[in-house]
């Protein structure tokens, strides 16, 4: 029988699927428009399409992992569930005062997001927990049923319970959680020492309350995405891809769905890292520009950038995750004139329905697609290898219509600014990623993915001083690619404050005791307790009277007097380094112990390149006039990917269109295919000659 792997990544336009026959090599791609009203109705459509493209039967597939968006989406518009908490008293309000800042210095009208449990639901009760995990006052049981009759009279749909100190001593937020089970079986549920059992309460409610928020959201979306597999079916236990880079079952996604903030653009940042380990490059910067937004992150020595703290629609979430930055940017978003008569793009999307005017769906406003279109850049005639037809004289119209007669130009000007403004707002996105955190990009490959990516990479990469641009084979499903090389992974952590003294090492091993038993726990759940894994173990630490901390590793979870000797010592270097000097006599202390457990998968075959063309005239699909900014309209040639040789070489003016996206290569860059299917760009204004 032979083994199907899929790979699903749900975008805001677009649903991308990947089928890889595991024996053969073979890859079968397939892209469909996403359903906004329910994504679910897509992927299960998508992958009965596919499997018909491949011609595999459902029993034959082995893997399935799916990349979704519906949590970012769902707490960015404000469609989370009705929300409760159960507090300490004298706590209800931690949500509104946060860290005391205002959302904008200078403008005092400018009102705060609103939380995720409203204050009227928000109840707290009597009881209180100490720093050091003693009881100071018992829990009020009878408040807490009280307060889950109140709540269920007010039509939540999910509780979080979050006491305080609950990461020294949960016992409180145990009973309080088994007595809301008590009286109310059905609703949804999750404590603070379940999903963020660290200090810092603003940091901890406010996780735990976005948490509870999604759980019934994604629970209905998993169920619509389980059954439907089902019925096609597939009967393969189901992934699905986590912010970590790590993909999990349906049933942890369930109980902590924050984990999947950016789980599709993972997808694609994992699958950049695999192209890197494929190729021999180790220092990357991905672009993946979708049809809303565009995600970046930063890859140094094979490993992408990780961040603990993200902001979701003003509220802290603590969860670990490639750091990868988003801004709203992609082929969908909308031009517009302001008040003061500037043109702006994003990050308003057209999404898929109605989407850009081109795509002859009813879309009304202006797009950075219907640019491309009326600069030649897109096809005008059709995407999709034909499946979607393009309406050229609509983009034009819209252009012309809505922006035309604001900013006084003609439509050529209009969607060359479109084209400018974009392409800063992506440089932006590409300076915080590098240069914000100090890494140079100029000494980075930038590699171009998504729909739109490389349409607009040559001529970010150029304006930032990057020489070389990587467009992998399928550059617009490689997020979906990606999704296949996930391994199984979980992270874990709890709070120990305690001097990095010797009298606290018993402390500390016992936290990392604790770390494993927990990290036992969820592998024994998600892939058997005999699954071959590793254990990673770090602790941050910091300068007593520090606010931040910095993580170091710890070598098998395990210290003693000399390994604690050298934890101190690699933290004043990491100081040093990091922030320019530090501090040998003063006092230092543990603060936070972490664990990663990361269960390997093999990688997926390489795909198979075949060029079709020995020479670069049997690839030539015409000459159409394209607008660049160094010479206007110039007739162009425009190849088709699937046909260019091995080893060709291309100097710009030139374009390359392909299923899933389209190239721009401007004046002065130069273009080489490899043996593997990948075009290499160097977009300095060197010639041909020196193409790398």
């Amino acid at each position: 029988m032979r083994k199907a792997w899929i790979g699903i990544d749900t975008g805001g336009t677009f649903t991308d699927v990947v089928l890889c026959n595991v024996h053969s090599g073979k890859y079968t791609y397939h892209k469909l428009p996403t359903t906004s009203e329910d994504p679910a109705t897509a992927v299960i459509a998508g992958i009965a399409e596919i499997l018909d493209l491949a011609r595999v039967a459902p029993e034959e597939v082995q893997f399935v992992v799916l990349g979704t968006t519906l949590a970012t989406n769902a707490v960015l518009e404000k469609k989370c569930a009705r929300t409760g908490m159960i507090t300490t008293a004298g706590f209800g309000d931690v949500l509104e005062l946060a860290r005391q800042r205002r959302p904008h210095y200078f403008n005092l009208d400018v009102m705060k997001p609103p939380p995720p449990a409203p204050r009227d639901c928000r109840i707290e009760v009597s009881g209180r927990i100490a720093h050091d995990g003693t009881e100071v006052t018992p829990l009020a049981e009878n408040e807490v049923r009280a307060a889950v009759r109140l709540l269920r009279e007010k039509n939540v749909d999910a509780i979080a319970v979050c006491m305080m100190h609950s990461y020294a001593n949960p016992a409180h937020e145990q009973r309080a959680r088994a007595l809301v089970k008590e009286l109310w079986p059905e609703v949804y549920l999750c404590t603070s020492s379940e999903v963020l059992p660290e200090f810092r309460e603003y940091e901890r409610f406010a996780t735990t309350a976005v948490n509870a928020s999604l759980m019934p959201l994604m629970d209905r979306y998993l169920d619509r995405f389980e059954s439907g597999v089902a019925a096609l079916g597939v009967k393969v236990a189901l992934r699905v891809m986590q912010s970590n880079g790590g993909a999990v079952t349906p049933a942890a996604v369930r109980r902590l769905p924050i984990n999947t903030f950016f789980s599709g653009p993972a997808g694609g940042v994992v699958g950049c890292v695999g192209l890197g380990a494929e190729l021999g490059l180790d220092d990357l910067i991905s672009l993946d520009v979708g049809g809303t937004s565009t995600d970046v992150c930063l890859i140094v020595s094979g490993e992408p950038a990780k961040k603990d703290l993200r902001e979701m629609s003003g509220f802290p979430v603590r969860t670990r995750s490639i750091d990868i930055h988003t801004i709203g940017a992609g082929g969908g978003s909308i031009a517009w004139v302001d008040p003061g008569g500037l043109l702006k793009v994003g990050p308003q999307s057209a999404g898929a329905y109605p989407g850009p005017a081109a795509y002859g769906r009813g879309g009304a406003k202006p797009t950075v697609t219907d640019a491309n279109v009326v600069l030649g850049r897109l096809n005008p005639k059709s995407l999709l290898g034909g499946r979607m037809p393009m309406h050229g004289e609509r983009a034009r119209k819209v252009i012309e219509d809505e922006l035309c007669a604001k900013l006084d130009v003609d439509c050529v000007r209009a969607a060359a600014g479109i084209i400018e403004i974009v392409n800063v707002n992506m440089m932006g996105a590409v300076r915080v990623i590098s240069i914000e955190q100090g890494k140079d990009p100029r000494d980075s490959t930038l590699v171009a993915f998504g729909g739109a990516g490389p349409l607009h990479a040559a001529e970010v990469a150029r304006n930032m001083g990057i020489r070389k641009v990587l467009v992998p084979p399928r550059p617009g499903l490689l997020s979906a690619l990606g999704l296949l090389h996930a391994d199984v992974r979980g992270d874990f952590s709890l709070t120990r404050l305690v001097p990095a003294t010797a009298d606290a090492i018993g402390a500390i091993n016992g936290g990392f005791e604790q770390l494993h038993e927990r990290g036992a726990g969820w592998l024994e759940r998600e892939a058997g307790a005999n699954a071959g894994a590793t254990y990673g173990w770090t602790v941050d630490m910091r300068y007593l009277g520090q606010n931040y901390e910095l993580p170091l590793e710890v070598k098998d979870g395990k210290l003693d007097p000399a390994t604690l000797q050298d934890l101190v010592a690699r933290f004043h270097q990491s100081h040093h380094e990091l922030y320019g000097y530090d501090i040998p006599g003063h006092a230092i202390e543990a603060v936070r112990l972490c664990l990663v457990v990361t269960v390997g998968r093999p990688a997926p075959p390489h795909a198979k390149h075949h060029a079709a063309g020995d020479t670069l005239d049997h690839a030539l699909l015409e000459q159409r006039k394209a607008w660049f900014p160094e010479t206007g309209f110039v007739v162009t040639p425009v190849y088709d990917r699937e046909r260019l040789p091995v080893d060709c070489r291309i100097a710009g003016p030139a374009i390359v269109e392909q299923m899933d996206t389209t190239t721009v290569l401007p004046p002065h860059a130069t273009l080489r295919s490899d043996r593997l299917g990948y075009l290499h760009l160097n977009v300095g204004p060197a010639g041909a000659e020196n193409a790398q």
